[in-house]
């Protein structure tokens, strides 16, 4: 008898967690190396060792954390459940590609710390300071795209702060997360990159003042919001670790390819952070192409991969209507 076929919502995440996992892989070995190197040596294919000295198909704390939500929300979820995943993560090698955590941010280790320490207290323990806003909280949201996506926007508002707030408590990261997962909603819906990116810009500032978030920190988000970003030189695009950067960059790429193979490839060869590039792009591309559109050469050497495609089943259970 022919195997099942995934239903829509199962098909979507796996998508996704794939798109992401892939894209964080790509970047793994070239991580820390800068544009410049990256366009003398541009990343095409699955490459091993290399930064971490890792095999080919490694993916890192992106992708690890990323199951990690998935994982909670699977399982039930809640902000305590999540943030011990996470400490399990780091402190025991759960949700890890070869059983080894080689590369955490300062931040999410600082606050998974706390966490550890103080058990007892909120699980919401993400720095609250300006500096504060790496992409750590960012790269692993993708799973609130399919975790009540339809409930009011304040609800929805709420969730993905709290999320964001186990590892980053700052207000920009949660904006950041927010704007991102509402990109991810709209391609759920069937729009394009294109369609999806003028919904966002027509419909977000609006939203952002009903959710009573600072105008000054609204305004870091003008240029995405502009409906220009795709316009933006290459050269005006950065590619760090800071939450604002990851967020553009990964639009930037989507808007301006058209595979799932070129898109996270531009991302990665941005250089610097290369697999949280890769990996935040890399989950809306999956998303919005589809598994079938990732090179399978790629998902061959993927570590984990049937472990993957099994959290995808588990997590759509949960996630069905």
């Amino acid at each position: 008898m022919p195997a099942p076929q995934p239903s829509t919502l199962e098909a979507q995440i796996r998508a996704a967690l794939l798109g992401l996992a892939v894209g964080d892989a790509l970047g793994v070995p070239v991580e820390f190396e800068n544009r410049a190197k990256r366009q003398a040596d541009p990343v095409v294919d699955m490459r091993a060792y290399g930064t971490h000295h890792q095999p080919a198909g490694t993916w890192s704390d992106d992708a690890s954390l990323t199951f990690c939500l998935a994982e909670a929300i699977a399982d039930g979820y809640s902000p305590r459940k999540l943030a011990v995943y996470a400490c399990r993560w780091y402190y025991d090698n759960f949700w890890t590609p070869h059983g080894l955590v080689f590369d955490i941010g300062i931040t999410t280790r600082e606050a998974l710390y706390r966490f550890k320490t103080n058990p007892e207290d909120t699980p919401l323990v993400g720095g609250t300071d300006e500096y504060s806003n790496g992409n750590g909280s960012l790269m692993r949201i993708l799973p609130l795209a399919f975790y009540k996506s339809d409930t009011p926007l304040e609800s929805r508002f709420r969730l993905i702060f709290d999320v964001s707030a186990i590892t980053h408590g700052h207000i920009r990261s949660a904006v950041a997360c927010w704007l991102y997962l509402e990109m991810a909603r709209h391609l759920r819906a069937g729009q394009t990159p294109a369609e999806a990116y003028a919904t966002l810009c027509a419909e977000a500032p609006a939203q952002l003042r009903t959710l009573n978030v600072p105008a000054k920190e609204a305004d870091h988000f003008e240029r995405i919001l502009s409906g220009r970003l795709p316009e933006v030189n290459v050269l005006a695009i950065s590619s760090g670790g800071y939450v604002l950067h990851t967020l553009e960059a990964a639009l930037w790429c989507l808007l301006r390819h058209n595979t799932y193979a070129e898109t996270v490839l531009a991302a990665v060869n941005l250089g610097d952070d290369t697999d949280t590039t890769g990996a935040v792009t890399g989950g809306l591309a999956g998303l919005y192409y589809g598994e079938a559109a990732i090179p399978p050469e790629w998902l061959q050497v993927l570590a984990r991969r049937a472990d993957i495609e099994d959290l995808a089943r588990r997590m759509a259970v949960a996630c069905a209507p």
